[in-house]
């Protein structure tokens, strides 16, 4: 392996000439009504090369040389748009759709911006937006979608082993994830039982078209979440001919194979890997990782029934094995050793269908189910912990259209409505809470069958050339609890100049408690927790790949459970799978903060994002005291970024400096008399972790055959070995409290060879 590796590298710095060249293919469409464009422009600026697209909206371009390229898409009377990180591969084709904005007549000598690089939403939000390239590159990410998210201010920056997002001070449960229109509950291995992370993503990166962030502000087509949504697009699969490609790297080996089924009308993507990272833990010391399996598959195909109809069918699995026993539970600090097998996976089929030519729908029905068998022993006593048989399944009708009434006027309106089956058969041992006092051992056995449903309405009316108001509303109920809940959501946006935009947006969100929370037939009266996001921002274009944003938001929780027996405790954020047999709905908490962050785009060589945020997350609890939340690091600032003096090779490197988050000390004279960590409850997050902070490298180097590519990178993690404290543990065989670190210094590579 090492020989391997050092080869590449050799051959990395060589220059191989006489490579085939490449192609490229895709549509535009218009964005309100998804309708093909004709004689719209491409153009490759960097090699002068342009052409037209036909009456389906179709272009393309052949004979590239190949490399990384970006593309300006033009029409007389739409908004011209710049698309960055157009890979052309030797003997490839790469497909690249493209949706371009009508373009309102100037008025009063206001006019619109010249070329878009970045989204341009007329409503509140302002999302972060990443190409899967960008992704694939990013250092100190592995090509895991959720850490490239911690470079932006709006994430806490908690620990490296957990890509959590935990989003202006909100709780990870409360994100949600959507793949071509099909919600994914969870994207990660090893998920977190009603959450949405864990500590490696299951998406190969090598699939994803674009991905589009929402840290708040969103509107009201997505529901049942209080702080987030993050968008993915997958690309299509080669319409023209089959093309393969084989991976290996930190993550795990396998591949990808992708092709037409019926030409230029059918396509299928697929993806296969495994870990190995057993193999990787025994080579590098890598502090308390162990060594799980994993295994993942992704497909997509698409059927396109007609010019104006399309059925996209996605499919995502993952399985995840872990046995730690005793000795290696003692050698990682572990509380807990066992077996854990986990199980999940998502089906959905999405029908994009152009009604007419102001209206167009996409309706998905789906399924997940996510089975979790485990079983768990405590470290220090030996005695049987956890016993976890949980299967949750979910079966989801959802729709959004979109009518555009005049060219100043669009509605959004659909539905969204789930049933529910989870089953559980699950033990928990006699233990300790924090406060020391004793949790009898319980049994949850249930089968718990429930529905929600959805309907929301959204309006879009630009009032002004420069002024663009838009109202939403939504309303939701949930059978399990009886609950129905009401979410308007308010935006405007001013267009101050063709560089300046100001936006402010303030609504209601509303999420369900998860049913596992929901442990006894009092618990049924809690009402759903609710937050208020008031946002207000200033986006300024400092070039024309450059982009400056100014936010200031605050979030006001209302309605979270709470322990009449624990009055200071936050169980959101503690532990909500403990045995609740009374809770109530009286938990407030608030997050506000500032935000700033400068991103430049890849045009000419340089890229990068630099951020900076200053926040405060809090709660209140029963005994009406406000304390700082678990997440709160107070401040943190980064600094990402790449330099390309070539198509051939990429050198990027990222530094996150963050205040550390709270922790309640100790009570050590309780901790020795049960043998595990007390807390003294009295000072519920008084103390706070050293501050953190880590460098992450990368190296990137592509190599161009005659009719095929290779791709490798190196990085290290944690270049200077920065010890930062993930938490403190009760050693029980030493009798003491100790610490465990996050990961220290880390290499990691990847071998990608398209043929």
């Amino acid at each position: 392996m090492r020989k391997t590796i050092f080869f590449l590298l050799l051959a990395g710095f060589i220059q191989l000439n006489g490579q085939t060249n490449g192609s490229l293919a895709g549509r535009v469409y218009e964005a309100e009504t998804k309708k093909e464009i004709e004689n719209a422009t491409v153009l490759i600026p960097d090699l002068e090369r342009a052409t037209y697209t036909d009456e389906n909206g179709a272009f393309f371009l052949k004979d590239i040389i190949p490399g990384i390229y970006h593309i300006t898409i033009k029409r007389i009377g739409y908004q011209s748009t710049i698309k960055t990180d157009i890979v052309i591969r030797p003997n490839k084709i790469t497909f690249h759709n493209v949706e371009l904005k009508r373009k309102v007549l100037d008025l009063e000598g206001i006019s619109v911006r010249d070329e878009v690089l970045f989204i341009d939403e007329d409503s509140g939000s302002n999302p972060i937006t990443y190409s899967g390239e960008e992704v694939r590159r990013a250092p100190g990410s592995g090509g895991d979608i959720s850490r490239i998210l911690m470079s932006l201010p709006s994430i806490a920056k908690v620990n490296d082993e957990s890509n959590n997002l935990i989003v202006r001070g909100g709780n990870p449960f409360e994100n949600t994830f959507y793949i071509d229109g099909i919600e994914v509950p969870n994207i990660n291995h090893f998920p977190h039982q009603g959450s949405s992370g864990g500590p490696i993503g299951a998406l190969n990166v090598d699939l994803i078209k674009d991905v589009s962030f929402y840290a708040g502000g969103f509107c009201v087509k997505y529901g049942d979440k209080l702080s987030s949504v993050m968008d993915i697009s997958f690309r299509e699969g080669n319409r023209r001919r089959f093309e393969s490609q084989l991976e290996l790297s930190f993550i795990g080996f396998g591949g990808v194979i992708e092709g037409p089924i019926i030409k230029d009308r059918s396509t299928f993507l697929f993806s296969l890997r495994r870990s190995y990272l057993d193999f990787v833990v025994d080579w590098f010391d890598v502090g308390t990782s162990v060594t799980p399996r994993y295994g993942n598959m992704q497909t997509k195909f698409t059927y396109e029934i007609n010019p104006k109809n399309k059925l996209i069918f996605l499919g995502i699995w993952a399985d995840d094995h872990n046995t730690p026993d005793r000795e290696t539970a003692l050698d990682n600090q572990m509380t807990h050793y066992g077996n854990q097998d986990l199980y999940q996976g998502t089906i959905g089929l999405n029908w994009r269908s152009v009604i007419s030519s102001k209206t167009f729908s996409n309706t998905v029905l789906s399924y997940t189910g996510m089975l979790f068998d485990e079983d768990w022993h405590e470290t220090s006593t030996q005695n049987y912990s956890i016993r976890n048989r949980s299967f949750e399944q979910k079966w989801m009708l959802r729709n959004v259209t979109q009518t555009q009434i005049t060219n100043n006027y669009y509605i959004e309106y659909g539905f969204d409505s789930e049933l529910l089956r989870y089953s559980y058969d699950n033990f928990y041992g006699e233990t300790t809470n924090i406060s020391g006092d004793i949790i009898p051992e319980f049994t949850l056995s249930d089968t718990l069958i429930s529905y929600k449903g959805g309907i929301f309405l959204n309006q879009n009316l630009k009032v002004l050339p420069q002024l663009t108001f838009n109202l939403g509303i939504r309303t939701d109920y949930f059978d399990y609890n009886k609950n129905t809940t009401f979410s308007p959501r308010l935006s405007l946006t001013y267009d101050w100049d063709k560089k300046t935009k100001i936006r402010s947006s303030t609504g209601l969100y509303h999420q369900n408690l998860q049913l596992l929370l929901s442990q006894s037939e009092s618990n049924k009266k809690l009402r759903d927790p609710k937050a208020i996001h008031y946002i207000i921002g200033i986006d300024r274009l400092l070039g024309q790949d450059t982009k400056l944003t100014l936010e200031l938001y605050k979030k006001r929780y209302y309605h979270f459970p709470m322990d009449n027996s624990q009055p200071a405790i936050f169980v959101i954020d503690d532990d909500m799978f403990q045995f609740y047999d009374d809770l109530v709905d009286e938990g407030k908490a608030l997050s506000r903060g500032i935000e700033i962050i400068a991103q430049k785009k890849l045009m000419h060589r340089l890229y990068g994002l630099i951020s900076a945020t200053y926040f405060k997350s809090q709660y209140k609890g029963l005994d009406g005291r406000w304390r700082d939340r678990g997440y709160d690091n107070r401040f943190a600032m980064s600094i990402e970024g790449g330099f390309k003096p070539d198509h051939y090779q990429d050198f990027s490197i990222r530094w996150i400096y963050a205040g550390g988050v709270p922790y309640t000390p100790y009570d050590l004279e309780l901790s020795t008399k049960f043998n595990r960590l007390i807390y003294d409850t009295e000072r519920i997050n008084e103390k706070r972790f050293p501050d953190y902070h880590s460098l992450n490298i990368r190296y990137d180097r592509r190599i161009f055959f005659d009719r095929s590519s290779l791709t490798f990178f190196i990085s290290v993690w944690n270049l200077y070995d920065r010890k930062n404290i993930a938490e403190y543990y009760w050693n029980s065989v030493e009798q003491k409290v100790d610490v465990i670190y996050q990961w220290r210094i880390l290499p990691v590579f990847g071998i990608e060879y398209e043929f």
